[in-house]
């Protein structure tokens, strides 16, 4: 979330284009002994209860028992929280790690000044590019991380008479295959996504090599521009219009609040988060999969790769050395290779290091369970560009808002594609130009 809203220091919003609650804790706080401890207060995505089950087991590791850490566990989801309602939740003292904070330390500089073990070409390039300085130095700890698929209902593409077994890969292919499911199977609902503007705006962009905005769409400065009004977002979003129409594509919303539509069978093709593993596995009665997202085929070398959702851990600045030396053991604790792999396998976010990622391979995970890795494929079908490394934008929830809102009112037949995205792209630069001057002046 933090690569984001990431600026001078980073932006005021605690936001992911999937995030949906706020994980705060202020319970089990343990007893210090004499020795100097840090706290360590996350605050994050819905992660499932297993996730959230190793990372208590991961507060309570190495570093806990050797004294370094103690916890301020997350534990159990409270609210939304953006720009809007952030000033309203004022942490507890002795916060030392926080995804998105104002004040930072650089991750590398933490685990290196501490004399931790630290090599970031140990990580996974696609995920740690997007939190890294345009010099690759990482600045922050990736935790939680995922990438949007194609989630498919193989039996509902059987009884459409489509090809479960090889499913749409082109948008054009999606758009045939849901017009025969809604005219079959699904009437309300040949496919959907959730996430309206990282679907549409944000890894339409980078699955395309096309700039959302200028500047690496942020990463390389604050004067960035906004620019998807391009050909190919019209396009698309044309196209989304017209198969409203007659339910071809029926919108499920900014969020990720109508995922249980591809769960109950209503939408047989749905786009969301390859993280939406663990709800589909606990709740489809179907047999799925989970694909590539799908693409324009006359657009030149698409696909490119995929951008990550998700969170990171930040570290604030201005804290005790031995505070910072217990964070490097946490992070340390955190990049186990067995323990990414367990936390990949049981919740569908991803492994982070090469290490995870390479054993869960070797140990025929993916061959037992198809699809599993499609996220990871995503995000290293080719080397990233300026177009699709990630971007940071401040007063990002703000701009989602706006770019919904528009995306919403040409689905609604109030303005053409056109003129929608036109004004997307110039409110969301009027905010763009508010967020410079706060960070330069």
């Amino acid at each position: 979330i933090g690569a984001r809203t990431f600026g001078r220091s980073i932006d005021r919003q605690l936001t992911d284009q999937r995030m949906n609650a706020v994980l705060l804790a202020n319970q089990n706080l343990h007893e210090c002994r004499t020795r100097p401890r840090a706290f360590i207060q996350g605050h994050g995505a819905n992660l499932g209860p297993r996730f959230l089950a190793e990372e208590r087991d991961a507060q309570h590791g190495p570093a806990r028992r050797n004294g370094d850490v103690r916890d301020r566990r997350v534990v159990h989801p409270a609210e939304v929280l953006d720009d809007r309602n952030e000033a309203d939740v004022d942490l507890a003292g002795g916060e030392s790690i926080r995804e998105a904070a104002r004040q930072i330390e650089r991750e590398f500089d933490v685990r290196g000044e501490a004399g931790e073990p630290f090599d970031p070409k140990s990580y996974l390039p696609g995920i740690t590019g997007y939190y890294s300085t345009p010099k690759g130095e990482m600045l922050s700890f990736p935790f939680n991380s995922s990438s949007m698929v194609m989630w498919i209902n193989k039996d509902q593409l059987k009884k459409a008479g489509l090809n479960a077994d090889a499913p749409p890969k082109t948008w054009p292919e999606v758009f045939e295959a849901a017009k025969k499911l809604r005219a079959s199977v699904s009437p309300t609902c040949g496919f959907s996504t959730a996430w309206t503007t990282w679907a549409h705006i944000e890894q339409l962009s980078a699955w395309h090599n096309v700039p959302l905005a200028t500047k690496a769409n942020g990463l390389d400065g604050f004067d960035t521009e906004l620019k998807f009004n391009s050909p190919l977002h019209v396009k698309h979003l044309t196209n989304l219009v017209e198969l409203q129409k007659d339910k071809t594509f029926d919108y499920a919303g900014r969020t990720n609040a109508g995922e249980g539509r591809f769960t109950s069978g209503e939408c047989p093709i749905f786009l969301t988060s390859s993280a939406f593993y663990a709800n589909v596995k606990a709740n489809a009665k179907f047999e799925f999969s989970a694909v590539p997202m799908p693409y324009y085929p006359d657009v030149a070398g698409a696909p490119q790769n995929s951008i990550i959702g998700g969170a990171s851990l930040w570290v604030m600045g201005g804290k005790k050395p031995e505070e910072y030396k217990g964070i490097a053991k946490f992070f340390s604790f955190l990049s186990d290779t067995d323990r990414q792999m367990k936390l990949h396998i049981e919740s569908g976010y991803l492994p982070i290091t090469t290490a995870a990622y390479a054993k869960t391979r070797a140990s025929g995970f993916y061959e037992k369970n198809p699809g599993r890795d499609t996220p990871l494929v995503e995000l290293d079908n080719k080397p990233p560009t300026e177009n699709s490394r990630g971007l940071r934008l401040g007063n990002m929830v703000q701009m989602r808002d706006m770019w919904s809102e528009e995306i919403e009112a040409a689905l609604q037949g109030t303005k053409p594609a056109q003129k929608a995205l036109d004004d997307a792209v110039s409110r969301g630069n009027v905010v763009l130009r508010q967020f410079e001057k706060s960070v330069t002046r």
